[in-house]
């Protein structure tokens, strides 16, 4: 296996900044993107075809939307199952569902190729620092042979078991993100409309017990006006929602907690805030709760990035 080698399917918003880690860390990559412009900026080589990426490399990554787009790639027309060979390692880097992940790795494990599912989470500042946490799952041995390829740009790499366990875990994930980010956007205007500090709430609720990511993370700078723009936007969110109650589903388990974040969400995409970042739903709950914004210099937010 070629070690300063790689092929990378998809050079979008974390694909993009996932490849020049890479290419940073010295590591040769041949990219491919409907759009061709993304490859350059990521400083890679452009593929004309998916067979060039298969015949460069023997991993190959993937970081596509959601399983219909990782569908469509590998099973399409010259598509990579077409196009990969026996010892070669695909890793799927998309938000995917399970059964669909799972399904797609017997049909490479038919040629004699591994398909290892890698969540990824941290968002697109983790993707720049090379400092993601992936959720992988597949053959064990396979993934121990990737430490070279995972280093430059993650911080964590758990195995968590066979295929399919690396997106199941992400989508649990995604789903307490999903519902944190809701809620504490929701407990944020109300605090505004309270007339409240929000510095000060903020420094109460990280030293109690509503403290989470959404409070920790996201909202210091959302107060200051920072949205944090460019990472998960609010259709992806509820997408990522969707999955996980697909996948609870699947393993017989109730699901009683993601209305929230799905009206939530919801609202945020009918009142035109589903093409930018999710941290954006605290304007669309401020906008039907009187037109509330948590920052004071921006009472008049436009609703696009």
């Amino acid at each position: 296996m070629n070690k300063e080698r790689i092929g990378f399917i998809g050079l979008g918003n974390m694909g993009g900044r996932m490849t020049r880690r890479l290419v940073d860390s010295g590591i040769a990559v041949l990219g491919y993107d409907t759009a061709p412009g993304r490859i350059a900026a990521a400083g890679a080589q452009p593929a004309g075809t998916l067979r060039d990426v298969f015949a460069y490399a023997d991993v190959v990554m993937m970081s596509l939307p959601d399983s219909n787009v990782v569908e469509a790639v590998v099973e399409g027309e010259g598509g990579v199952l077409a196009h990969c060979r026996e010892g070669q390692t695909v890793v799927d880097l998309s938000t995917a569902a399970a059964s669909s992940t799972i399904r797609l790795a017997k049909l490479f494990a038919d040629r004699g190729v591994h398909y290892i599912d890698a969540g990824i989470s941290g968002g697109a500042a983790a993707a720049e620092k090379g400092t993601l946490t992936l959720m992988v799952g597949g053959d064990a041995g396979a993934v121990d042979a990737l430490k070279w390829a995972f280093a430059p740009i993650s911080s964590k790499v758990a195995y968590m078991g066979g295929s399919g366990a690396g997106h199941t875990t992400k989508l649990l994930n995604n789903f307490l993100n999903a519902v944190s980010l809701a809620a504490s956007a929701e407990v944020m205007v109300a605090g505004k409309k309270a007339g409240l500090d929000l510095h000060v709430l903020l420094d109460v609720l990280n030293s109690s017990s509503g403290v989470n990511f959404a409070t920790l993370n996201r909202f210091p700078k959302i107060v200051d006006g920072d949205y944090l723009e460019g990472g998960l936007t609010g259709k992806l969110m509820t997408k990522d929602v969707v999955l996980y109650v697909d996948r609870v589903r699947e393993l017989g388990v109730m699901s009683l907690n993601a209305a929230g974040p799905l009206a939530s969400f919801g609202l945020g995409t009918a009142l035109g805030y589903g093409d930018v970042i999710s941290n954006r739903v605290v304007d669309a709950i401020g906008d039907v709760s009187g037109g509330v914004r948590l920052f004071d210099g921006q009472q008049k937010q436009e609703k696009s990035a």
